[in-house]
């Protein structure tokens, strides 16, 4: 053997064994194990193998010594080292990532949205797959995708009938004998890169059909050092014509000349358990082991919730100073009494949250949830007395004029025996009642006032805004609960319900910005609709027990998904299901509501079904939350499986709030079993929150109601039908953050600041910071 290639094989043997040392000499970086390595490349040099033999029973230690003394023997005999070029320079994390490619391979980088180092260090892997341990051809299963280590014995090129189409085989066996061709289409250049007698690591999919065939989609040569096999390998979102293989190299490049980096948690990471950034980061690209992947993965779903609370606390102004209430024992005992009812357990426990709130020198920002008919508005009125009791004014602003007076009618009911004075101001009303209304607010004659946007209009203003509560938020957005923030002297404490079910995951991230208080029971005496889901075939049997309930002076809701017919979609648009049911139910006092009726119209006629001038109302999704139609005891929802589980637990929270029994029909347009597995949920629970779970887990954030449109970013790690610990604890760090520096300028956050800036950036958020 020349000299030459006695210089190539020392090389080819140097790498494994260089890498081996430093991966701690544990027999890993080679499948098969580096003895059988140097069995099949060092027979020139018999002391290399010689020293080899038993090398896996051998423990680390002893293998350390084995791997010094081949080092060395090889080193020896090595031609003398051309001048080192120097060090290629470490790469900043907003380099551009086209260091990180050549000049011929950068545009497939940005395809991918990957600019900078940053970019790519965080374009986490889709999956993984275990190749530490291959099969033998033996235990390939035909149709799957397999990695196997094979030896070549021979070669071809076939020319195939078909124009342009060629064909390479490779025969080749396993380590146990057992033997398979490899097929690579259209790619006659690999012909020169696979010699006879080489062993190679092939992936690809295997067909069983008169012989095992392989049909490969990536090789390399088993003496390289490798990764796409012998470890845990990362699969990457990727195009087509970007191969894997690329983007594992041009990662591990990014790790190499960029790592180590300062890490964003450097104060708090060991008291939160959690792994070292830059390790983190290696180690959910390549990682040693499943534990080390799930510490990385701990790790970085931590950062991904931190940035999000840290964000949604500083773009709400972070944690605000705001005034001290007075909450005295006699007072919440004096409410309690003056209700014509007792409380539940969670009300009382939510009231003792609030009052908590206000008491602090902080600003409250809280969110209440609670399902339809949980009682937030007695919460609500309790708030409200206590501003009142202190001598500042509340103020609970609704999304509609009916909401606004079922909430003016509701609060007075609580608190005019308490001696609290409610005003309502709404759009509507003529202007000679507004002034009245301005001017009571304005002397503080008004303890409470209760509105639309009406309330933020100019020319309104509060002798001492204490307190604001905003019911159904997502209706307006975060401005108009700024604009009304904005009319106090002192910022006001904040109380946010909903009606809609969320799951604590979601709800600590959309309203990052807020505490979480859950209503999670019902008062006594409220009878839980009864739910049936019924397949297309039977719809008509719904329209009959329609008939049944208008006959008894009940009303009946029907929703439709759509407006107009969609010729792709087979949904029941409310306009041609309002025709139809005209004339099966010519009875029937019938009305019909959705989204593009002007908003004075909607209302007028939403008004006229409360007052019972129809029995029957076709609607879309736009039925208000939380508004009280005594007498409608029937809803029924066409192509119910295009709706979430949450919202048609919503919509059926429309009936049966006036003492009658109510009905929820969900008929499904597609009836496959898994359809109706997912509504059958709706049978089995009338328990909002556990339905809401199930909504996200069965369909991910990206769907819930009002998420799309709020802005709420994609994650790239988390899952948040299973992370609500991670986020409670990164929650928890964002305040202690924030408190003790409320920008951010302190030395040791400033790679936290960088951090907040890209993704804010990456999201599209306005900078806070």
């Amino acid at each position: 053997m020349g000299s030459v290639r006695e210089g190539e094989l020392k090389e080819r043997l140097l790498r494994p064994l260089l890498r081996e040392l430093k991966d701690g000499a544990r027999d890993r970086v080679v499948v098969g194990g580096l003895e059988s390595l140097v069995e099949n490349l060092a027979r020139p040099f018999p002391e290399v193998r010689r020293l080899f033999q038993g090398y896996g029973a051998k423990t680390p230690e002893a293998r350390k010594g084995v791997l010094e003394a081949a080092i060395r023997l090889l080193q020896d005999g090595l031609p003398p080292e051309k001048p080192q070029s120097p060090p290629p320079p470490r790469l900043a994390l907003e380099d551009p990532a086209h260091h990180l490619a050549p000049p011929q391979s950068r545009k497939k980088l940005s395809e991918l949205g990957l600019h900078t180092v940053r970019d790519v260090l965080q374009y986490y892997p889709r999956r993984y797959e275990d190749r530490r341990t291959l099969p033998g051809v033996r235990f390939l299963e035909d149709g799957k995708k397999a990695t196997l280590q094979v030896k070549v014995l021979s070669k071809e090129l076939i020319k195939t009938p078909k124009k342009g189409m060629q064909v390479v085989q490779v025969k080749a066996q396993d380590a146990w004998g057992w033997r398979l061709t490899l097929v690579w289409f259209n790619q006659p250049w690999v012909l020169s890169q696979v010699e006879e007698g080489a062993t190679l690591i092939v992936t690809g999919r295997v067909q069983r059909r008169g012989g095992v065939q392989l049909f490969v989609e990536h090789f390399e040569d088993e003496g390289t050092e490798s990764l796409s096999t012998g470890r845990i390998v990362p699969i990457y979102p990727a195009k087509e014509g970007i191969s894997q293989a690329f983007l594992r190299r041009t990662v591990h490049r990014a790790l190499e000349l960029a790592l180590p980096l300062q890490d964003p948690l450097g104060p708090y990471r060991e008291a939160e358990g959690l792994a070292d950034y830059s390790e983190a980061l290696t180690h959910i690209h390549f990682p040693e082991d499943e534990e080390a992947l799930k510490r990385a993965l701990l790790r970085l779903k931590f950062d991904e919730y931190l940035l999000l609370e840290l964000k949604a606390l500083l773009d709400a102004g972070g944690l605000v100073l705001g005034r001290s209430f007075r909450v005295e024992e006699a007072w919440v005992e004096t409410f309690k009494k003056a209700l014509p009812f007792p409380l539940t357990r969670a009300q009382a426990r939510v009231m003792e949250e609030i009052a908590k709130d206000m008491q602090s020198p902080r600003q409250m920002a809280r969110l209440l949830q609670g399902d339809v008919g949980s009682g937030k508005t007695v919460v609500a009125a309790f708030a409200l007395f206590l501003a009142a009791q202190n001598g500042a004014q509340g103020a609970l602003m609704a999304p509609t004029e009916i909401l606004a007076r079922q909430h003016f009618q509701n609060l007075t009911r609580y608190l005019f025996p308490l001696g609290v004075r409610v005003e309502l101001l709404l759009g509507s009303m003529s202007p000679k009642e507004k002034e009245a209304a301005i001017g009571r607010l304005a002397a503080g004659e008004a303890q409470v006032a209760v509105g639309t946007h009406a309330l933020i209009q100019e020319g309104v203003a509060f002798r001492d805004l204490g307190l604001a509560v905003v019911d159904e938020e997502h209706r307006f957005g975060v401005l108009q609960r700024r604009a009304l923030l904005k009319m106090a002297q002192v910022p006001p404490d904040v109380l946010v319900m909903s009606a809609t079910p969320i799951p604590r995951s979601l709800a600590l991230t959309l309203y990052g910005d807020l505490e979480v208080s859950v209503l999670d029971e019902m008062p006594p005496g409220r009878t839980p609709v009864k739910t049936k889901v019924l397949p297309h075939r039977l719809r008509l049997q719904a329209y009959a027990f329609a008939r049944e309930e208008v006959k008894k002076g009940h009303q009946v809701f029907v929703v439709a998904p759509a407006i107009e017919e969609n010729e792709e979609l087979d949904l029941k648009a409310a306009k041609s299901l309002y025709e139809e049911l005209k004339a099966l139910l010519p009875e029937v006092r019938m009305a019909l509501l959705h989204g593009k009726l002007p908003a004075r119209e909607k209302e007028a006629v939403m008004e006229a079904f409360r007052q019972g001038s129809f029995d029957l109302l076709v609607s879309t999704t736009v039925i208000e939350v939380g508004v009280d139609i005594p007498k409608a005891t029937l809803i029924i929802v066409e192509n119910a499986e295009r709706f979430g589980l949450a919202q048609l637990h919503q919509l059926r929270g429309r009936v049966g709030r006036g003492g009658l029994e109510g009905y929820a029909l969900f008929i499904a347009g597609e009836a496959s079993g898994k359809t109706l597995k997912r509504l059958k949920v709706l049978e089995e629970s009338t328990d909002g929150f556990y339905i809401a779970e199930m909504d996200l887990k069965l369909r991910g954030p990206g769907e819930l109601r009002g998420t799309r449109q709020s802005g709420y970013p994609e994650l790239r790690l988390g899952d948040l039908a299973e992370d609500t610990g991670i986020i409670e604890r990164a929650r928890a760090l964002a305040k202690r953050i924030l408190e003790a520096d409320p920008d951010l300028s302190r030395p040791e956050h400033q790679a936290l600041k960088a951090e907040l800036r890209a993704q804010a950036e990456r999201i599209g958020f306005r900078e806070v910071i």
